[in-house]
């Protein structure tokens, strides 16, 4: 069963002669643990659809359906369950909280979950340990790095074992040094079989993809799968996880 279903996705902006199409009609499917790549020049659209397959951005026409979940025709109240259940995001820019710490801040999508306090400072604390910060866990953002700071995102967007992470040009603030890092840590999370969805310009990073798009003009114009280099390989995905979300969309 494919995770991800776009069909004929189309966002406009504006109306009558100045309406422009952002996204043309794009249509794909994303299979359990795949790692895609999203590339295309700036306006191309690929941050719009990163959107709307988040949730975040109705189309104007088109579907999109996650595990037989028509995201787009649930309510909105539902639609924030779905994002919740399904989805974690990573940024260009970092969008941490100043006055909060480290573990505060990853613990933030665990705010209305049910869970009691000690289990979601758990969660927080595993998340971290899984990028390597649990011993920065007690500082504010103004206390760490850059590299540091996009870290403590990729841990608030993994904190709650999302099946599907996208991420928008979540090296687009780094130095090489700190960008093969973030890399280096999609591919362990897609080694353990979540999917990943990466819009980027930069092609050092593309490469640690396993398929990759091309979008122009608000069309996809390529999609094809790639080689990874073997020394940028990551130990084969393994099954795709789809997170149980019962509670959130049963009759």
């Amino acid at each position: 069963m494919a995770v991800i279903v776009a069909e004929n996705l189309v966002k406009t902006f504006g109306r009558g002669e100045s309406a422009v199409a952002a996204v043309a009609g794009i249509s794909f499917r994303i299979e359990p643990g795949e790692f895609v790549s999203i590339m295309g020049e700036s306006g191309a659209g690929k941050s719009t659809l990163l959107g709307m397959i988040g949730a975040m951005n109705t189309p104007s026409s088109g579907r999109l359906v996650v595990d037989d979940i028509d995201v787009y025709a649930l309510p909105l109240e539902q639609q924030a369950d779905f994002r919740r259940e399904y989805l974690g995001f990573v940024f260009q820019g970092f969008h941490l909280v100043p006055y909060l710490t480290v573990l505060e801040n990853v613990m933030l999508p665990l705010a209305v979950s049910g869970r009691g306090k000690k289990e979601k400072r758990g969660m927080a604390v595993a998340a971290l340990s899984q990028v390597g910060l649990a011993e920065k866990a007690r500082r504010l953002p103004g206390e760490i790095s850059g590299g540091e700071k996009e870290r403590v995102a990729v841990a608030r967007a993994i904190v709650n074992a999302p099946p599907v992470l996208l991420a928008d040009e979540p090296t687009g603030n780094l130095d090489s040094r700190n960008s093969a890092e973030i890399m280096a840590m999609f591919r362990r999370l897609n080694g353990s079989g979540m999917t990943i969805l990466m819009v980027t310009h930069s092609r050092d990073c593309a490469v640690h993809a396993r398929r990759r798009m091309i979008v122009s003009d608000g069309r996809l114009v390529s999609d094809r799968s790639a080689t990874v280099a073997p020394e940028l390989a990551a130990a084969p995905p393994a099954p795709g996880r789809v997170a149980s979300t019962a509670r959130c969309f049963a009759p």
